[in-house]
């Protein structure tokens, strides 16, 4: 199944159904008197947060949804039916936005999440609903309201706890296929990860999401490589990894290029807490290591947001997914962080208490 985080969709809600002029026709009846039913309602255009889906790939080639108009009043007084619903299953973490892609409409976080985007005219009164003692007999019934149309845009944004994050290469594919039974694709050329993927750690006996999104570069948020669209996908995330390539040239330039990056992108990712990991440790000298770290810790004193405690005093991890060197630490200090956030938010969600 292909990836597709953002589309473009066109809705149209049921025009209400028209009400009837009728009047009732029967033998040895000479003044039946009007009988024109109601019409029916149209129908709505709904938006439902399902389980199962991660993509919105269905979307891609149906741009185009339009509910049933409602039926016509008839005679003998029988209102028409309402018109069916168009019903849109969206993933978990699905934003819906106007035709301009910056009103948010709805943010669909949790399964069974119901949101109505537009509804159906309601059905034109028939002519019985006009009588009066002093017109007995009116002729006229109301058409049906239009349904509402409207251009909207679809943004997915995964949830997850953590994220990782790093330029290409870094090697956060890598530990996600160790940490996860995530597949991701891995090999030995830049921009291996066209696409997020999503992975559940299980440590120390619990479990939380990682994401892995595609390598950022130097001039990302100017629409260099493969831009900064896919940091939307952690967003949501109470804790970044940040991993930083032992093999680099210079590990506190590349720390920073990613901060810069984090910070040009908003959202509240500049501020959000991270972990530094030195990764691909295995595969150079001691020296190299010792050097890269000391230069990394000069580039955390400068950039990067404090975690519990002061994270800017705290080393660097030294990682290595291939041999395990360090995964547990770093899965360690992600719970950690995790449940510290979960904690703030709870906090803030409480109710305060008054006397």
């Amino acid at each position: 199944m292909k990836f597709l985080d953002e589309t473009k969709i066109y809705v149209r809600s049921g025009d209400g159904g028209a009400g009837c002029v009728s009047f009732r026709r029967e033998k040895f009846i000479e003044f039946g008197g009007p009988d024109g039913g109601d019409g029916g309602r149209g129908g709505d255009i709904i938006a439902v947060c399902v389980d199962g889906l991660n993509t919105l790939i269905d979307y891609r080639y149906r741009q185009h949804m339009k509910a049933q108009t409602g039926v016509h009043g008839m005679g003998k007084n029988r209102a028409g039916a309402n018109g069916g619903d168009v019903v849109l299953k969206l993933p978990v973490g699905t934003q819906i936005f106007e035709e301009d892609n910056e009103t948010l409409i709805a943010d669909l976080i949790s399964i069974g999440q119901k949101v109505v985007i537009a509804r159906g005219g309601n059905g034109g009164f028939g002519n019985a609903h006009f009588t009066t003692s002093t017109n007995q007999a009116p002729r006229r019934a109301n058409p049906g309201q239009d349904g509402i149309e409207c251009t909207l845009w679809l943004r997915l944004k995964l949830i997850a706890d953590a994220g990782l994050v790093g330029l290409p290469n870094a090697g956060k594919s890598t530990f996600l296929a160790t940490v996860t039974a995530a597949k991701p694709k891995i090999a030995d050329y830049p921009f291996t990860t066209l696409h997020p993927n999503l992975g559940v750690v299980r440590s120390d006996d619990r479990e939380f999401v990682l994401a892995d999104i595609p390598g950022l570069i130097e001039g990302a948020h100017e629409g260099l490589g493969l831009g900064d669209r896919f940091l939307g996908h952690v967003e949501r995330t109470r804790v970044l990894l940040h991993l930083v390539e032992a093999t680099t040239q210079h590990a506190g330039t590349a720390y920073r290029i990613i901060r810069g990056e984090l910070e040009a992108y908003g959202h509240g990712l500049g501020e959000k807490p991270e972990i530094v990991a030195l990764s691909k440790t295995d595969i150079v000298d001691a020296e190299t290591v010792k050097k890269q770290t000391e230069r990394l810790k000069r580039a955390m004193r400068t950039y990067g947001p404090p975690l519990a405690g002061d994270a800017r005093r705290q080393p660097p991890l030294m990682l290595s997914a291939a041999t395990r060197l360090g995964v547990t630490e770093a899965l360690r200090a992600l719970a950690a962080n995790i449940d510290t956030a979960k904690k703030v938010d709870e906090q803030e969600q409480a109710p305060a208490w008054a006397p």
